[in-house]
């Protein structure tokens, strides 16, 4: 989202329209944001435009609130904001569904990873991974996990090969639990592979591409 807008939705909320409706003029706006009557007027619009607020039309004054939508970005902000100061014990992340090359069906059908599954995380994953692909500089919030509690899955041998350790981290991908596999031994990747008891793809009526929203619910080292 441009800086400016986010910056006019949050003057707005500050001045009450995240809640109710509110007169204000655009003088009084551009004030608040210090910058032009003109410009104050097109970033009403473009948030309008947008549908991160409604207006309507008085006299003098234009009447104003914010919607669910605009509340949900301003919502986002705050746990972005919340992140930066340890305030919080999630990680959010927006991606978009990406297919795989089968390997996640590979190894969750091991008996060395399905049995540590079972007694460890409480059910025997659908076979697969569901894979988000998320921005790359994002994946630097992956490194917030080191300082957090871990289920570790630990490595083992059969006949011909060894599985290496995996890293587990509750989390919730549209609402729905399951958990981030992170391999002990790969670096960072931009791409989140989650194990869920459901067939998410089916459960969420998934396809290559779809947004969703990944939550990684935390709990601190002591």
């Amino acid at each position: 989202m441009k800086t400016y807008l986010l910056q006019t939705l949050k003057e707005l909320a500050l001045l009450g329209a995240a809640k109710n409706k509110i007169e204000v003029s655009s003088l009084e706006l551009a004030r608040q944001l210090k910058t032009s009557q003109q410009t104050a007027s097109r970033y009403l619009l473009e948030l309008d435009h947008e549908g991160l607020i409604t207006r309507e039309f008085g006299i003098k004054k234009q009447i104003i609130q914010v919607t669910n939508t605009g509340i949900d970005v301003l919502h986002d902000e705050y746990l972005e904001y919340q992140q930066i100061f340890d305030l919080t014990d999630e990680i959010h992340f927006t991606g978009r569904v990406v297919s795989g090359i089968g390997e996640g069906r590979y190894y969750t059908e091991q008996n060395g990873y399905m049995n540590q599954f079972k007694e460890k995380l409480g059910f025997v994953p659908y076979p697969g991974t569901l894979n988000i692909e998320i921005k790359y500089i994002e994946r630097n919030k992956l490194r917030l996990l080191k300082d957090y509690n871990t289920i570790i899955v630990d490595e083992f041998r059969d006949k011909n090969r060894t599985f290496g350790g995996v890293r587990c981290f509750k989390a919730e991908i549209n609402g729905v639990k399951g958990v981030i596999v992170l391999p002990m031994r790969s670096h960072y990747s931009n791409i989140l592979e989650i194990i869920s008891p459901y067939y998410l793809r089916k459960k969420l009526d998934l396809k290559d591409g779809d947004e969703v929203k990944v939550i990684i619910h935390l709990e601190k080292e002591v």
